[in-house]
């Protein structure tokens, strides 16, 4: 068996419950994500926005929406 399958089989309930209570008695200040995960996803949204507004209005690129009304059939040859 692998090292970790091995240490994760041999865990008991007391085991568990030590490192759980463990874990909720250590106070942590707001970590990075808490602090500036909003500044950074408005800053993405806004960096997106900008770009594909520059895309769609400045580089002059035929989007070709709909094909409907361009495309006509061709007489048949025989």
């Amino acid at each position: 068996m692998v090292p970790l399958t091995k240490s994760l089989l041999s865990l008991s309930g007391r085991s568990i419950r030590r490192i759980a209570t463990r874990q909720t008695h250590h106070n942590t200040g707001p970590d990075f994500h808490d602090r500036y995960g909003n500044a950074i996803l408005l800053g993405g949204l806004t960096f997106c926005i900008g770009v594909w507004s520059y895309v769609a209005t400045q580089t002059g690129i035929t989007w070709n929406l709909s094909p409907v009304g361009k495309i006509a059939p061709q007489a048949w040859r025989e």
